[in-house]
């Protein structure tokens, strides 16, 4: 996940406010002629809600919010299942990897890319513990998760901070910069000097993004806060702690192995699952009929529901990412444990269409870049030129 701090972020999370939706006094998400969600009408004639419309809305919100409340139980022997049928193959995998050197480097490699498969599932049952949805207990959430941050080089306390203010701010256009993609606003962009605009379409490049900034950031930026001159002791704390738990760890794999050890079996798993992670999290929140609002308009319900895609995908990648394409259902109750999510999917069938992404779809979403507030939709470098000063 991509990481910014600016002074303003911790104070947006302690403020994020429960407003009523802003679109529409749902709970119907039926599906319209278009393919477009009943909910979610074209951005271009979106009116601003009224005062009855926002009361219809907070009612319809409060009452997700109580149904979805009965799927936040984690099931403690599910929990121990999911936990050992990914922990087990990922060590498993590891190990044949390792002992394939003697075989071939590249057979090495091979085993390695495979097992970043694991890496990912491991890192989203620690997403899971971030928010209190794997255990019951505070306890087993936090020191399983602290152990996962050490095989997915994410300090978890450091971590869990952070994205909580991403869950209380995304979307938001005056709160930008916490655990988001950095995404500028088309009059934005355009009142950029030439330099800061060529760095901004540099950053904005999937080469570059996913190429070069996801893996940096896993491998490197994770080893510090956010913003390591005004971080809180706790997060040098937890940054440090687990620093030292994985320089242990690439330490014994050194005296054990040597250097192939570190780059043909620990090194490409980790830059493939930094890869696949990043583009998981551009997808659930990079998608054309996205939302971004100002402050004054912004809700927490409105950013869940129309600022997190439904990113569908082939049964065995489901498994592989836990469900987390889901995330429209997550940003709305985070609570719920990952295995459960299909149980909302089964027993809601609304959800099905709201922000729903395919693997094909998902594609052009590289391409997206600027926010049209005018049209209110994500759009290219191309088709922003096109659109009116």
């Amino acid at each position: 996940m991509l990481r910014k701090s600016p002074s303003t972020s911790n104070r947006a999370a302690t403020t994020a406010r429960a407003r009523p939706i802003s679109r529409s006094p749902e709970p119907s998400f039926a599906g319209c002629p278009d393919g477009r969600p009943a909910h979610q009408p074209p951005r271009q004639s979106d009116p601003r809600p009224t005062e009855a419309d926002r009361a219809a809305a907070s009612d319809a919100a409060q009452s997700w919010t109580r149904r979805l409340a009965a799927y936040r139980t984690p099931f403690p022997s599910r929990s121990r299942f999911e936990l050992v049928v990914t922990a087990l193959p990922f060590f498993v995998i590891f190990a044949v990897s390792w002992w394939s050197l003697a075989i071939s480097p590249w057979l090495a490699v091979g085993l390695s890319l495979i097992n970043a498969a694991f890496v990912i599932r491991l890192f989203v049952i620690q997403h899971d513990c971030g928010h209190g949805a794997f255990f019951e207990s505070r306890f087993w959430n936090a020191w399983c998760g602290r152990l996962l941050g050490v095989l997915t080089l994410t300090p978890f306390d450091m971590w869990k901070q952070n994205h909580a203010l991403h869950h209380a701010t995304t979307g938001n256009l005056d709160h930008r910069g916490t655990g988001d993609i950095p995404t500028l606003t088309i009059a934005e962009y355009r009142a950029r000097s030439l330099a800061a605009r060529a760095g901004y379409r540099l950053l904005r490049s999937p080469l570059i993004l996913f190429g070069v900034i996801a893996p940096f950031n896993f491998l490197i930026w994770n080893r510090v806060p956010p913003n390591p001159l005004n971080a809180r002791r706790g997060e040098w704390k937890s940054a440090l702690g687990t620093d030292a738990a994985i320089l242990a760890l690439l330490g014994s794999l050194y005296l054990l192995g040597g250097i192939p050890a570190l780059v043909f079996v620990y090194l490409p798993m980790m830059v493939l699952a930094s890869i696949a992670g990043t583009w998981l999290f551009y997808v659930q929140h990079q998608f054309e009929e996205t939302s971004w609002e100002q402050d004054r308009e912004w809700t927490v319900q409105d950013a869940a529901f129309h600022g997190s895609s439904h990113y569908v995908l082939p049964p065995v990648l489901t498994w592989i990412t836990a469900n987390i394409g889901a995330h429209h259902i997550h940003h709305l109750a985070s609570r719920i444990p990952f295995y459960r999510l299909p149980e909302v999917l089964r027993d809601h069938g609304e959800f099905r269409e709201v922000g729903r992404i395919t693997i094909r779809e998902s594609l052009g979403c590289a391409r997206l870049a600027l926010w049209d507030e005018t049209g209110r939709r994500l759009v290219s470098f191309r088709e922003a030129r096109k659109l009116p000063a």
